[in-house]
């Protein structure tokens, strides 16, 4: 498993994790110049989930993501698609 699949595991594995409608949950991954980008889709009942009040689940979220992504040595960017 390369760096980039154990991030979008690891933002998969949470959203799942969160929302009501796992199924749902997808996870894409664009490769920047000087980032990884995921963005990360789910039903629209779900979204609220995933933000979390006053964003703080996704900044959560994004905490993890940049402490993986640190220890990797990559900087990675959540986008949560509506």
């Amino acid at each position: 498993m390369t760096e980039n699949e154990e991030l979008k595991e690891l933002v998969s594995f949470i959203a799942r994790s969160l929302v009501d409608e796992p199924e749902e949950v997808s996870v894409d991954l664009v490769d920047g110049d000087d980032a990884i980008v995921l963005e990360l889709t789910v039903a629209e009942s779900d979204l609220g989930k995933v933000i979390g009040k006053d964003g703080r689940t996704a900044r959560a979220m994004r905490a993890l993501l940049s402490a993986t992504s640190a220890r990797l040595r990559k900087r990675a960017i959540l986008d949560i698609l509506e």
